[in-house]
């Protein structure tokens, strides 16, 4: 513990941030939680004993208050949060649901700050590059806020200003997750299978992309250049030289949001007609361009007065690999289909199935489920199919089967599901499946192309007799370290963390309990001595003993009862 100590105060610059962690943690109910990660010597002894008692813990639910949890904690647990939001397979659907209340909505800084941060990126004063520039932001979230801003030319833009010092505070942040992480590991092992360590690594990749928005700028850029031939699309136009790493200038969007549907009625717009933009637009992303816009809320999607349909706010994006496409394809496919068969090929293929499952024993319950929940949707129409209900069906059932589902899968399902609730909103009717078919459909045509069919044949070709060529050097380095008894072989054993860490608890209590034996001892022969001062006739060393016997004799008495072992 003296070693994790030193390793925290050496990490960070001040132990306040950690101890506020903590602190919020036992405030919430999760004292348990810290005492395990053996941190309790970091928060104060009242509260330490509140978590020796059980006492002060709230009565709301355990994913409540661990939203609660990750909102008082601040910008970065807010954003893990809504990261884990997306990854039901780690955290339970119950989870995953409280974690998408999380918002980011904080008070905005000042404009001196604002204008600082510009002009040190920028390198000139805020009224020497724009003629306006508001001073109260009409937006401001945990990273940044975005002002409204007149060019010199007298074109409006947005500025999008990073808030002062974020970035440290989220890296310092990063440093105690990843710490946490390997705590929960070490004196946690059975929290393995939630791979904390693989989540901070995943947030802090992603973190760090929001963090800059040069990506950002390159994102729009991308999507601008993926979009020119798409009249019905608008992408904002970046203002390059009034960018950098801290601040970005955009072209001003003056539309209505997608999900105001009585401003879109007055504007008379025509409604169906605007929820196929937005989904062509998205089919088109996911399987054409392998590139796509991963924030789709209603506040990121406007519908402008000549009926198009614009984009904004392009810090998290999402790519797909070729692979993840045409199964993503496929899938769609399946569903119009009713190819059961071929959608649980597709897990196979994409290495979902571990290779501990018996994959006849997986088909066969993997089939039993989707005849249970899957088959009754198809009493409906194809036009009154919910696209969203459908998928998180699928995702659902590959949860309770343990398949390991790659993010950008879930992150597609996510937008997804956002999408198809602002679609039906605009148009009930609107058939989701009509719209994705056919991008689908192409997909699996060129797929199986003669072109791609070529190019398969000569990539299998080549990794044969690349195999060829190295298998018999592989034998022979094997058969060498045979000979030099050099061959090693790496034995995990399963659960053997869970023993150590008992046979050190018990230890512990054993090493305690001759401790408080000692005292109680030693107390007794000075008492029966009669040495020194005296407290009502007894000798005052004999009774601070006894005490202290008592308390120690308490508290392990109170860890024995908690630990429910007696």
């Amino acid at each position: 513990m003296f070693l994790e100590l030193l390793k925290l105060k050496r990490t960070y610059r001040n132990i306040n941030r950690i101890t506020q962690i903590l602190n919020i943690l036992v405030k919430h109910g999760f004292g348990q939680f810290v005492e395990q990660l053996n941190l309790h010597s970091l928060i104060p002894f009242s509260k330490r004993l509140k978590i020796m008692t059980e006492g002060d813990i709230p009565d709301t639910s355990l994913p409540d208050r661990l939203r609660i949890v990750f909102g008082e904690l601040g910008p970065s647990f807010i954003k893990l949060g809504q990261l884990l939001s997306s990854r039901p397979d780690l955290i339970t659907d119950k989870l995953a649901d409280e974690f998408k209340k999380l918002q980011d909505k904080v008070p905005p800084f000042s404009f001196e700050e604002a204008g600082r941060i510009i002009e040190e990126d920028i390198g000139a004063p805020v009224f020497d590059i724009f003629s306006d520039f508001s001073e109260q932001p009409i937006a401001a979230a945990s990273i940044s806020q975005v002002h409204t801003a007149v060019l010199k030319e007298g074109t409006k833009v947005v500025v999008k200003v990073q808030r002062p010092d974020i970035r440290a505070t989220i890296e310092t942040d990063i440093s105690i997750m990843k710490i946490l992480a390997g705590l929960m590991l070490k004196y946690i092992p059975e929290t393995e299978v939630f791979n904390p360590a693989g989540i901070v690594d995943e947030f802090a990749k992603t973190i760090r992309k929001e963090l800059n928005f040069l990506d950002e700028k390159r994102n729009i850029e991308r999507f601008a250049l993926s979009f020119k031939d798409v009249p019905s699309l608008t992408i904002p136009e970046v203002h390059s030289h009034i960018s950098s790493e801290r601040v970005i200038t955009m072209e001003y969007v003056d539309g209505i949001r997608i999900d105001d549907v009585k401003s879109i009625d007055r504007a008379g717009l025509d409604r169906s007609e605007i929820a196929r933009i937005a989904v062509n637009a998205y089919f088109k992303m996911m399987l054409e361009d392998g590139f796509f816009h991963a924030d789709p809320h209603p506040g990121n999607i406007f519908v402008l007065p000549d009926g198009k349909v614009a984009l904004v706010d392009f810090g998290m994006v999402g790519w797909l690999s070729p692979a993840i496409m045409e199964s993503i394809a496929t899938v769609l496919i399946s569903i119009v289909n009713k190819d059961f068969d071929t959608l649980i090929d597709q897990f196979i293929a994409l290495g979902m199935v571990t290779n501990e499952s018996d994959l006849e024993r997986f088909r066969q319950e993997f089939m039993t489920d989707i005849v249970d929940f899957i088959i009754p949707l198809y009493d409906l129409a194809l036009s009154e199919i919910n696209y969203a209900e459908y998928l998180n069906t699928i995702t659902n059932l590959a949860i309770k089967h343990k398949l390991k589902i790659p993010s950008s899968i879930l992150l597609v399902n996510k937008c997804n599901v956002i999408l198809d609730g602002i679609v039906r909103d605009l148009d009930p009717e609107f058939n989701f499946i009509d719209v994705a078919t056919p991008y689908a459909t192409k997909l699996i045509r060129k797929r199986y192309g003669p072109k791609k069919v070529v190019e398969k044949l000569n990539r299998n070709l080549s990794e044969l007799s690349d195999s060829l060529i190295t298998i018999p050097r592989q034998i022979r380095l094997l058969l060498r370290q045979m000979s030099r008894d050099e061959l090693n072989i790496k034995i995990t054993h399963v659960g053997m963390e869970s023993l150590k860490r008992d046979i050190d608890k018990s230890t512990n209590r054993l090493s305690f309990s001759i401790v408080i034996g000692s005292i109680i001892m030693s107390s007794s022969v000075l008492t029966l001595s009669g040495l020194g001062g005296k407290i009502f006739d007894i000798p005052a060393l004999g009774i601070t003993g006894f005490i202290m016997a008592f308390i120690l004799g308490v508290w392990l008495l109170i860890s024995i009862l908690r630990s429910g072992r007696l």
